[in-house]
């Protein structure tokens, strides 16, 4: 499995492309606002003769899908993703006002919605989503089981773990799922999270003083 990750808009969130021997790719989290960045993500697909079929949201917090609409009209593929967050894509002008900023493009609705063990099958490859609410009640990791990679978006980071003081927020429910869904994988999966760099899972269930 190849990726390449992009570091995308003001919040600094991670952007991963991944793609299999067949070329087929899948796009996780494009939260590309600035043009220079979109820019960068459609000549690198283009460059590399990739095949984009899946646009993968971890959850839909403003910063992980300002470029939503970006995937669709470039790449014809709508994003997937759980809807219980959808007020945050539907409202997503007046969440971002909020922190000053003026940001005009409308997220289009999700294609697909996506469920605790749902599979995105692309190339010869399968990821499957594992629910994680807490952060925000529609939070989704993607797990690669043969390649041992995890995607956590912001439910879990190296040493620490999501936010949860939004309104619609849980800190029982994210510490219980992280407990019982991700220490749980294989101890040699690597995570790669929504923000910063990766981890293990085996580097968390030793240090992460939250999960203890």
């Amino acid at each position: 499995m190849e990726l390449k990750k992009f570091i995308v808009n003001p919040i600094q969130a991670n952007c991963y492309l991944l793609w299999d021997i067949t070329k087929e790719a899948v796009l996780i989290d494009c939260g590309a606002w600035f043009p220079q960045e979109r820019e960068q993500i459609k000549k690198f697909v283009e460059d590399n003769g990739l095949t984009l079929k899946h646009h993968l949201n971890t959850h839909l917090h403003f910063d992980h899908i300002f470029g939503n609409a970006f995937v669709e009209e470039s790449f014809g593929v709508k994003a997937e993703a759980n809807d219980a967050d959808w007020p945050w894509a539907a409202n997503i002008k007046e969440r971002v006002a909020r922190f000053g900023v003026k940001y005009d493009e409308d997220v289009p609705p999700l294609g697909r919605v996506l469920n605790d063990g749902d599979e995105i099958l692309f190339g010869g490859s399968r990821i499957i989503a594992i629910s994680v609410p807490g952060h925000s009640p529609g939070s989704l990791a993607y797990y690669l089981p043969e390649e041992k990679m995890l995607f956590s978006g912001d439910a879990l980071f190296r040493g620490s773990i999501g936010r949860t003081d939004f309104p619609d927020s849980n800190h029982r429910d994210l510490i219980t799922t992280i407990r019982e869904k991700i220490l749980t994988l294989p101890e040699e999966t690597v995570v790669y999270p929504g923000h910063d760099r990766e981890t293990t899972i085996a580097f968390e269930k030793s240090y992460n003083m939250y999960l203890r």
